[in-house]
């Protein structure tokens, strides 16, 4: 074994390094090493890495080759691993909030929040603004003043994404759009309308659902052609079910990258969702559809899930706002459970007040929303077998197996706490008359004005800031400057270290979460019913082992206090969403998708800290490269810390809207023929 070793990176200790903007630490940009790969080459690499005589060496390799020996595997790390990255409440000082009462009903929470709204009509009526995307407000006032229908804008809906899937179009939005049923909302929708009786500010309102969360009646495929047989969607998730309560018109399942394990939105079996500023482009991935059927018109909002940037990612490239809220904030049952950890139900809006109203329907007021669904049998087998090869004792309370199947009887608080002298412990609470810990108390951001904080500090770190494009770090940072010139915000010079090492560890943690959700599944499976780059992905994910698995959590531990010693010194950290703009789409990659590292890295370089730590993070459209394709600027915050975060990106948002421009291909669902 020893010649196989290679010899690991030892890592101060967390006090010891220097976080200030003239920090001794390396920048390391991704070094990956991976050719692109499309069409029969994909399939005949996947073969290989499934070969019990090649898959070894070549995985080996190719970890190799891409630091993960190096900065993961063989690292010497002091730090004890955290395994989950749940937040302790904290007493914010957020400016312009209000604070909201915890028995609301999600209409009621929902009025809590347009009442901290401004209106569009100057906007609307502004000559200087030549496009604008309809809100979820302008919807509402259309349907309460009879100018429009939601029976209207179903039949338009409908029409439009007809025309959409046509061979002049192939836009690929949704996976799957029941009409009949969508017709059917809408009549009730209208009918409510027409005795003063809409639900909300929703009702009638289209929202989409990403392909990874349940919907009725719709199955959950998750982008495969095969999981939706495994695991049947019985009922709506739990975010879903809050929409349908206040009579939000759900549209349909939206496309995404197969089982979430890509970044280009590319997917073999339903195709290639495309960016409405360009056909020929990407709309990246996970959340494709979701972003692009924002982006097109066909919605106002719409659900996505993002474990590594996959909400974010798509919708800087397709020119909207993305919002992933803060681990814990948003109850996970009913969505796929392929990243328990990392992933979180996010948003993709047109507007900053959008996302705002769409989030506050599914806000989890009483409980950290940890149940069965979010954190399975199988990741805590799974953690406990890792430790068990390190002879580490296990301390753990049974759990009945029918309380574990069925979560509407119970409500678990899950402590993960491991140490590496020897130490494990979980601790479920299983009774509804346990006390509970709640989460933070829940504040709206009055976005009455956009010049209401005031001396807020922007953290920078220059070299990861500027490893990106020309047209993206120009953009970015005209950007900012707009922000110190406008509202006299500080810009706070600063290092986020180790930022690569990150990235590793968070691939390793998503990657080793995914395989060990349906491993059992794969068992079974015929490899020919997945698409080539799907097959590829899993073979990697399932070389990881024990020791690289903990020796991530460590990582997800340093960085942890990395991030907060940076939050005692600013408000957010600011960076580009994404490292290049939407690529180009080659007709090679439509049948099995695509290897494309090289680019994955690059949209992936700004998302990690998101999803590997918890943290909220929003992105916001802020300009457009040469080719005329959004760029998008992304804030990431203090845990719990939504309120301002949509502060300030609706302070952003006011100095770039009136320069947004209208995509290729667009639908108005208010025109009035």
């Amino acid at each position: 074994m020893g010649i196989f070793k290679d010899k690991g990176v030892v890592y101060k200790p967390v006090s010891d390094v220097d976080l200030g903007p003239h920090s001794p630490d390396v920048y390391i940009s991704p070094k990956v090493k991976a050719p692109r790969m499309a069409g029969l080459l994909v399939t005949i690499f996947a073969w290989f890495l499934e070969s019990r005589i090649f898959g070894p060496i070549l995985l080996y390799i190719l970890k190799k080759d891409n630091l993960i020996h190096r900065l993961v595997s063989f690292a010497d790390l002091e730090e004890s691993p955290v395994f989950v990255p749940l937040h302790p409440d904290e007493d914010l000082e957020e400016q312009q909030i209000k604070c909201i009462e915890s028995d609301l009903s999600p209409p009621e929470q929902v009025q809590k929040a347009t009442e901290c709204l401004q209106f569009s009509e100057y906007i609307v009526k502004n000559p200087k603004f030549s496009f604008y995307r309809w809100t979820i407000m302008d919807y509402s006032k259309a349907y309460t003043s009879g100018k429009i229908t939601p029976q209207l804008v179903a039949d338009q809906f409908v029409a439009a994404v007809r025309e959409s899937s046509e061979p002049a179009f192939q836009m690929s939005f949704f996976i799957d759009y029941n009409i009949e049923d969508i017709l059917k909302q809408a009549t009730e929708s209208t009918l409510r309308y027409e005795r003063g009786q809409a639900l909300s500010v929703l009702d009638g309102v289209p929202i989409a659902i990403k392909d990874e969360i349940d919907c009725l009646p719709y199955p959950t495929t998750g982008g495969t052609k095969w999981l939706h047989k495994a695991r049947q969607c019985m009922d709506d998730a739990c975010c879903v079910k809050r929409l349908r309560l206040c009579g939000a018109l759900l549209v349909g399942k939206t496309n995404m990258h197969e089982l979430g394990a890509g970044t280009s939105g590319i997917n073999p079996h339903y195709g290639a969702t495309r960016n409405p500023y360009d056909r020929t482009k990407v709309a990246g991935g996970s959340s494709s559809g979701s972003a692009a059927v924002v982006s097109s018109g066909l919605c106002p909002a719409a659900l996505g899930v993002d474990g590594g940037g996959s909400v974010r990612m798509p919708a800087a490239l397709c020119g909207v706002v993305g919002l992933k809220p803060t681990f814990g904030r948003v109850p996970h049952s009913g969505v796929i459970p392929l990243n328990w950890t990392v992933g979180m139900v996010g948003i993709v809006a047109g507007t900053v007040e959008d996302a705002f109203i769409v989030l506050v329907f599914f806000i989890w007021m009483l409980f950290f929303n940890l149940t069965p669904n979010s954190l399975p049998r199988q990741f805590l087998g799974s953690i406990v077998r890792y430790l068990n090869l390190f002879t580490l004792p296990v301390m753990q309370q049974s759990v009945n197996k029918a309380e574990l199947i069925n979560p509407p009887q119970y409500r678990y608080i899950i402590t993960l706490h491991c140490t590496w002298n020897f130490c494990f412990h979980y601790s479920l609470v299983c009774n509804r008359n346990q006390d509970f810990s709640p989460l933070p108390k829940l504040h709206f951001p009055l976005l009455k004005s956009p010049n209401t904080v005031s001396n807020i500090k922007l953290a920078k770190s220059l070299e990861w800031f500027n490893d990106c494009t020309e047209d993206i770090k120009v953009c970015c940072s005209r950007a900012m400057d707009q922000l110190y010139m406008r509202y006299g915000w500080e810009i706070v010079e600063v290092t986020v270290p180790e930022i690569e090492v990150m990235r590793l560890a968070h691939y390793l943690t998503i990657g080793s979460e995914c395989s060990t959700a349906i491993a059992c599944h794969l068992e079974k499976l015929d490899m020919a019913e997945l698409g080539g780059d799907a097959r590829v992905a899993l073979s990697v994910y399932g070389a990881f082992n024990s020791r690289e698995y903990l020796n991530a959590q460590k990582i997800r531990n340093r960085q942890m206090q990395f991030h907060k010693n940076i939050f005692a010194k600013a408000d957010v950290i600011v960076t580009p969403t994404t490292g290049v703009t939407a690529y180009t789409l080659y007709d090679d990659a439509l049948k099995t998708g695509e290897l494309d590292y090289i680019n994955g890295a690059a949209l992936v370089r700004y998302q990690i800290s998101g999803n590997f730590l918890g943290l909220p993070a929003v992105t916001v459209p802020v300009g457009y490269d040469k080719l005329g394709l959004p760029i998008g600027l992304q804030f990431i915050g203090r845990p719990w810390s939504e309120a301002t975060l949509i502060h300030i990106a609706f302070a952003m948002q006011a100095l770039c809207i009136s320069d947004y421009k209208k995509p290729q291909v667009f639908y108005d669902l208010l025109k009035q023929d």
